[in-house]
């Protein structure tokens, strides 16, 4: 059955049978086992026998918003160079061996966190594992790999941020958004640090955070809690161990100054952005309230019939297109995001959608939203939570981000539950504290004016 129509048929009945006695959080779960290697490496196992197949994943702490400001993009280039040779292996060997067995390989560098996977048959989970242990400890970083990484990064850069007016609007934004907090910084590095990084400051990151109690093994799949026990066992407990500098959540202030920035591109259509400094799970004080703000970008924008889509892209036909985000899942304090695109063939302005967004904000703290409305909204969430447990890759992305942020991967299980609790006068009462003018960043992005377009 196709995915969308699947969820859509799960959240007709959740709607039909009542959101709050019907799914449980403990309908998602599957058995869960977690150990600690004497060095400190973290391991979970998830099990989940639906087919013989098992994915790897190995999260280390650190990511760009550990970087310190002249050194941006470490953590981005020294995932490039895990994949460029150890004292075992030569540059690439690890891919291709893992090619020629059929399996999935990759990796991601975020703000946070640095992972890397394998997905592959159960049999092969202890090359999977050989490897990453090879790597953990033994990479060469050789200066001519790196000096050539270092090139495919910066075209990287130019490829997907200089020469992509979006991306690099979006970077500038954040830039500004982010007033003490490293967030500010892009994952991929600024072009100037690219510019002046050495192996050696390479060296040095790879042996201060790429050390087993920085580190957090998921195994999910195919697999027993005794298997991966002695395969760990066999693998990483050899391995040695420097703890590694503790890190402190990246704050931000909590508000006390609006910002504006207007920023003129080769962009097609002009594009509102609107941040609001709010936290994240991690940052919180009260649980709920980042679980209120989830459910509250999903009131604005949680399909065709939410809000913004209904009344601004519809009904007052003020935008071609509205949208609203949150991420609750961050190490540090996060952005509620709110963007739109202004109705041009209305002349509507930036400066009208702008107060057509803040009408549908102060409608929502002055009034919550109805039960029924709410209930959609929790039923059309809970759908997606529970069919997103049918990918084990996305149940180790779960487990592994929470772990890698300071959170415990049993929240994976609880989440339903825990949005299920949130009330509507809950979701006004985020309204009104953190979507406030003192903790908004605005940016206008405008095309840039040709005689063509005049």
């Amino acid at each position: 059955m196709h995915m969308a129509r699947r969820s859509l048929i799960f959240t007709v009945f959740l709607l039909l049978i009542g959101v709050t006695g019907g799914v449980h959080a403990t309908d998602t779960r599957q058995p869960t086992h977690e150990f600690t290697l004497d060095n400190g490496l973290k391991v979970i196992v998830r099990e989940d026998h639906r087919a013989p197949v098992v994915v790897s994943q190995l999260w280390y702490r650190v990511g760009s918003s550990y970087e310190p400001p002249g050194r941006t993009g470490l953590s981005h280039a020294l995932e490039h160079m895990m994949f460029k040779g150890s004292e075992r292996l030569a540059p690439g060997q690890a891919s291709r061996l893992l090619s020629s067995l059929g399996a999935q390989e990759n990796a991601f560098t975020s703000r946070d966190y640095t992972a890397y996977y394998q997905v592959l048959s159960r049999d092969q989970l202890a090359i999977a594992l050989e490897l990453e242990a090879e790597r953990m400890h033994n990479l060469t970083l050789p200066e001519d790999e790196f000096l050539r990484e270092m090139e495919v990064i910066k075209e990287e850069r130019r490829l997907r941020v200089d020469d992509n007016p979006s991306s690099l609007a979006y970077e500038r934004f954040l830039s500004q958004a982010y007033m003490a907090s490293p967030y500010a910084q892009p994952v991929i590095g600024w072009m100037h640090d690219l510019n002046r990084l050495t192996v050696e400051d390479m060296r040095e990151w790879y042996n201060r955070y790429y050390q087993p109690s920085n580190a957090i093994l998921v195994i999910v799949g195919d697999v027993t809690l005794d298997e991966v026990r002695d395969l760990a066992g066999r693998y990483f407990v050899p391995l040695s161990n420097k703890p590694a500098p503790s890190a402190r959540a990246p704050l931000e202030l909590p508000g006390g100054a609006e910002r504006h920035l207007t920023l003129t591109l080769p962009v097609q259509m002009p594009t509102l952005l609107m941040g609001f400094n709010v936290p994240s799970l991690p940052t919180v004080d009260q649980a709920w309230e980042v679980h209120a703000l989830r459910l509250l970008a999903a009131v604005l924008d949680g399909g065709y019939s939410a809000r913004l889509a209904s009344h601004l892209e519809r009904g007052d036909a003020v935008a071609t297109s509205a949208s609203a985000n949150y991420d609750g899942f961050t190490r540090g304090d996060s952005l509620f995001l709110l963007s739109g695109i202004p109705n041009q063939s209305r002349d509507i302005s930036l400066t009208q959608l702008e107060q057509a967004l803040w009408a549908q904000i102060e409608q929502i703290q002055q009034t919550p939203p109805s039960a029924e409305e709410l209930n959609r909204v929790q039923a059309q969430m809970t759908a997606d939570l529970v069919y997103a447990q049918d990918s084990i890759s996305h149940q180790a992305n779960q487990i592994g981000m929470l772990e890698s942020i300071g959170l415990p991967w049993s929240l994976l299980d609880e989440d339903i539950a825990a949005l299920q609790s949130i009330t509507p006068e809950q979701i006004s009462e985020v309204a009104r504290r953190y979507l406030v003018a003192e903790r908004l960043t605005r940016a206008h992005i405008l095309p840039i004016v040709t005689e063509e377009t005049l």
